[in-house]
């Protein structure tokens, strides 16, 4: 079984951040441009929330409000669940799943390194699958 340290080796660290005083617009323009669904919200160096599309779409566009006026604060999802590197993608999983949410950001010594999301998780996982199935073929051919 992978751990949160073996995906970021293998995905990197970057992380794509966005202060709580910025506007909606400004963190859908990080979005785009960097081809992510969520940015990790940061007072300093410290994670605060996290901001997704789909905070977006149900807080913003649902309720009428103006994305160049709403700062992130208003809609970000400041109860941030976090994994560390030592944690396993089962644990990571039964907490998406558990929670409901798609994108885990991973913390250190509370600072941020990294961050996971479904996408990952699930390409690992059927990876490992992949793995098994192989040697188990082998096995039964040998």
């Amino acid at each position: 079984m992978k751990n949160v340290a073996r995906l970021l080796d293998e995905k990197g660290t970057d992380v794509w951040t966005i202060e709580p005083g910025a506007s909606v617009y400004r963190a859908l323009e990080v979005m785009a441009e960097h081809g992510v669904g969520a940015l990790v919200v940061m007072e300093g160096d410290r994670p605060v929330g996290i901001i997704s599309e789909r905070d977006y779409a149900r807080k913003v566009i649902l309720l009428d409000r103006g994305s160049h006026d709403t700062p992130v604060s208003r809609i970000m999802t400041a109860e941030l669940k976090t994994v560390t590197r030592e944690q396993t993608t089962s644990d990571c999983m039964e907490l998406m799943t558990e929670k409901r949410i798609r994108h885990l950001p991973v913390v250190e010594d509370d600072r941020l390194i990294g961050i996971i999301s479904i996408g990952d998780v699930v390409r690992s996982v059927i990876s490992e699958q992949q793995y098994l199935i192989e040697q188990l073929e082998g096995y039964i051919t040998s």
